[in-house]
């Protein structure tokens, strides 16, 4: 398991990473992967290195417009309490967790440094419980439902009116032809939504793990494509990044051990949890009144029961087994802590 920590310096490397974008340039121009072909530039040949390594072979990068220093493993001194890049005369505090296994690399920009550590990955727990997890445009963004315990969480009811409030921002910067500033506004929505799903998934997975339940997704692979909705609902549906959330959700399980599987989506909003009957008038907007029981629930919330429900009943697949028929066996992306 690889977390990625950042961590503020007070160095100013100006000097370095305007070189650094000079050998990136070269190495897009000339396709070299050799660190005496640019030593003519002054950048350490170690970290020329790995800037040859991630540019040359990238055919698909034209222009360079922000870069990093990164310095590979051997090139980092540790000990308990800091870390120290001899390259760079830097020293950073290790004010994250100490049972790392190794420091992969450190990036270091402007303002921050990059520290990317391995980890051991914790043994998954048995799960005594079954939380159903079911993902919306619209409402609340996650909304988990305990079939063991009937306890519901709800998270994430703002990000619906953020998007409709950046949309408009964006709206009518765009009729003033100020395109430049819509361009800004698109980077803080983004990284907006990104610190909310990073609150949605940690709060997800804490409530997993101190209940000891198993977290049951639909997947959702292709839901931007398949996925059939009202006009209205279009920009919201594009807008949220169900991939980011997913992606947060699967590595802070793993860093906790707690398990994941995964269920088809199909009928979860129109089954009834209760009895099981189909039918598509079952639900209205947010209501759900099945019409055989004649139950009455939030529609969300019993899209969540269903979904632990296909869980309970063995028609799952484990978080490894779709990794596998994806032909990847990976970890997803590290943390940023």
């Amino acid at each position: 398991m690889i977390l990625t920590y950042k961590i503020k310096h007070e160095k100013d490397f100006g000097r370095e990473l305007s070189l650094a974008k000079k050998v990136a340039k070269h190495a897009i121009r000339q396709r070299t992967l050799s660190s005496k072909d640019v030593k003519h530039i002054g950048l350490k040949s170690m970290i020329a290195n790995q800037i040859l390594r991630k540019y040359a072979r990238n055919k698909t990068v034209k222009n360079i417009n922000s870069i990093k220093l990164t310095i590979p493993s051997q090139g980092i001194r540790f000990t308990d309490r800091e870390i120290t890049i001899p390259c760079l005369k830097l020293v950073l505090p290790i004010n994250f967790n100490h049972s790392f296994e190794k420091i992969n690399q450190i990036e270091v920009g402007e303002t921050f440094a990059y520290v990317s550590c391995s980890y051991k990955e914790p043994r998954q727990y048995t799960s005594k419980q079954i939380i159903g997890v079911d993902r919306n445009t619209t409402g609340h963004v996650l909304v988990a439902s305990n079939i063991n315990t009937g306890k519901v969480l709800k998270l994430g009811k703002e990000c619906n009116h953020l998007h409709k409030k950046y949309k408009n921002i964006r709206k009518n910067l765009q009729k003033k032809g100020k395109y430049s500033l819509v361009k800004k506004i698109k980077n803080r929505e983004s990284r907006i939504v990104r610190n909310i799903n990073h609150q949605i998934s940690k709060c997800l997975v804490k409530e997993a793990q101190n209940n000891k339940a198993i977290i049951v997704l639909e997947g959702l692979k292709d839901i931007q494509k398949t996925a059939k909705v009202r006009r209205r609902q279009l920009y919201s549906l594009n807008s949220w990044s169900f991939y980011q959330l997913q992606n947060m959700i699967e590595y802070k399980a793993k860093k906790f051990g707690v398990p994941i599987a995964y269920v088809e989506p199909q009928y979860t909003s129109q089954r009834c949890s209760r009895c099981g009957h189909i039918d598509a008038n079952n639900r209205k907007g947010k209501q759900f009144h099945c019409a055989k029981c004649s139950m009455v629930e939030n529609a969300d919330v019993n899209a969540g029961f269903n979904i632990a429900s296909l869980y309970h009943q063995g028609i799952s697949r484990f978080n490894t087994e779709r990794d596998v028929l994806e032909g990847s066996t990976d970890t997803p992306k590290g943390e940023m802590l």
